[in-house]
């Protein structure tokens, strides 16, 4: 095998988190940084304008598109289960809303023996990252490489339905990240300048001509050099050729919850019975890779309206050649709005201490289908419920020794009793708001779920059916002391020396919202972490 160069350090996935580290880690002008990423560079423009996001979600030059196994708590329907393949990874394709999870969900980590995660020690990285259009404040930073900022182009409807849902007994709220998570409002996103902030946009353009950094793309890592309990540096397929590359420090996996449990499976670290039945050496032992998956789930609600109250005709029509002249004039219009406008945070489940629930709420009407979210062919908006904190549990394990075959990816989505309980009370959430002041006047009829869908079991059944992610997948190799965890809370994979995993695959359990921003904050402290050790 051919050797290539040496490096301090190797990031392995240029994605939320790998981008972030890159930038951090080559600010010392001593520390020679590899940056690896699977998939091409983001030039398609696709990326950029914000609604865009649906010209990405099955686009396979860009995106993984993995099929997850049949999910027994879906009738055995296989998941669609996208991720970013490109630089910026899943920032570069997600639907931009900036949320950062609940205080309590970081106090948690903190409690369960990982020092330094409490939200007092981690709110500061939240704040290093943002360049908030709104300014410094204390709880938001300015000034920093990612942009985060108030819509540009909301809809009507949509501030009807935060009004509605106050008048159901929720407080309004302008800050989801702020003092208190409650409440209904509009989000803030990761765009700036009607432009999508991935984080290869914001983290790594301003810095990717530094001397000590290489960015390689189109570059798949195949396993992890070890030798004996040391991580020494990764083997990688370039240019059609197999080639080892050295890492003089440590090597950081930044592949995502799907690929870096993959990776280190692929090098012998993981469940030793399961890597022996592949025929792969047991490098390590570490009986935790690849499980705790877990993600949120969205389950819908649709309601025709008329045509002047959704966008549906205007995407669909060629009233959309106006506002993608204002784009490009302006970047205003239609172009510049996220997947969802606006939210509400909810306490639904008995005895619950936070919020339990997010609803997002958008002023178009769609369904996942083979071909990605197709808009209606009527008119209507859309509301999706998932509980913050899931309890069904699932897997990452590799089903081959070829880097190139894609794992086994089972979620174990609404297997849990409680996960079933939050989805029935979100339904009925959603209905009840469909049906007040100034929302209830806008609806012709609920389509999804129908009120023919009634009793709880109809209800259940209607999820099962039609359930689908919100494409937030944690977990795989969580933080923790104990015997299944993956890393330590210095994000040190447990009994290997020079290796780390930095992504949203530590995460012991979910934040409580969207899952980018805490992948970013996460990569901060990360980086940190290294330098400290050097």
């Amino acid at each position: 095998m051919q050797e290539s160069a040496t490096f301090d350090y190797i990031i392995v996935g240029a994605g939320s988190a790998g981008c972030v580290l890159a930038n951090r880690l080559s600010e010392n002008p001593n520390h020679r940084v590899l940056l690896i990423e699977a998939g091409p560079k983001d030039r398609t423009p696709w990326i950029h304008i914000p609604a865009g996001f649906s010209r990405m979600f099955i686009n396979e030059r860009y995106n993984w598109g993995y099929m997850s196994a049949p999910e027994p708590g879906l009738d055995n329907r296989p998941i669609y289960s996208p991720r970013g393949k490109t630089l910026g990874g899943t920032s570069a394709i997600n639907g931009m809303m900036y949320i950062r999870g609940h205080a309590a969900d970081y106090d948690g980590w903190r409690q369960m023996g990982n020092d330094g995660w409490s939200y007092e020690e981690v709110l500061p990285y939240f704040m290093k990252s943002e360049d908030n259009s709104r300014g410094a404040s204390d709880y938001h930073g300015a000034g920093g490489f990612m942009g985060v900022s108030d819509q540009v182009e909301v809809h009507p409807i949509s501030n009807r339905f935060v009004e509605a849902a106050v008048n159901t007994g929720l407080p309004a709220t302008d800050d989801f990240n702020g003092a208190s998570q409650d409440g209904a409002g509009l989000t803030q996103v990761t765009v700036k300048n009607g432009v999508r902030e991935s984080t290869a946009r914001s983290f790594l353009r301003p810095i990717k001509n530094r001397s000590n950094l290489e960015i390689w793309t189109e570059v798949l890592t195949h396993k992890i050099v070890l030798d004996g309990k040391k991580a020494t540096g990764v083997e990688i397929s370039r240019d059609g050729q197999q080639q080892s590359v050295h890492a003089g420090k440590e090597v950081i996996i930044s592949a995502g919850t799907y690929n870096s449990p993959q990776l280190l499976q692929l090098s012998g670290i993981g469940a030793g019975e399961h890597l022996q039945s592949l025929g792969i050496p047991v490098a390590h032992e570490l009986k935790g890779v690849g499980e705790n998956m877990h993600d949120h789930l969205y389950v819908h609600t649709m309601h025709r309206t008329s045509r002047t109250q959704s966008v549906n005709d205007v995407i669909k029509g060629p009233g959309i050649l106006l506002h993608v002249f204002q784009y490009l004039l302006q970047r205003k219009g239609l172009l510049t709005i996220p997947v969802s406008q606006a939210c509400a945070f909810i306490r639904a489940l008995p005895g619950a201490d936070r919020p339990d629930l997010q609803i997002a709420f958008r002023p178009v009407s769609y369904q996942v289908g083979p071909n990605g979210a197709e808009i209606t062919p009527f008119p209507g908006v859309t509301a999706s419920c998932c509980r913050l904190r899931p309890q069904s549990r699932g897997h990452v394990r590799i089903t081959s020794n070829d880097p190139k075959t894609q794992p086994e990816i089972l979620h174990n989505y609404l297997v849990d009793p409680t996960d079933q309980q939050a989805v029935l009370l979100g339904l009925r959430w959603m209905r009840e708001t469909f049906s007040t002041s100034p929302l209830k006047e806008l609806s012709e009829e609920e389509t999804m779920p129908g009120l023919d869908h009634q009793s709880d079991d109809e209800l259940l059944a209607y999820a099962r059916e039609t359930a689908s992610p919100v494409y937030h997948p944690v977990g795989t190799c969580k933080m923790g002391q104990d015997d299944m965890a993956v890393v330590d809370e210095k994000l040190c994979v447990h009994g290997i020396d020079g290796l780390r995993v930095i992504d949203a695959s530590i995460m012991p359990v979910i934040s409580s919202g969207n899952t980018n921003g805490p992948t970013i904050m996460i990569a901060e402290k990360g980086a940190d972490l290294v330098k400290a050790a050097a």
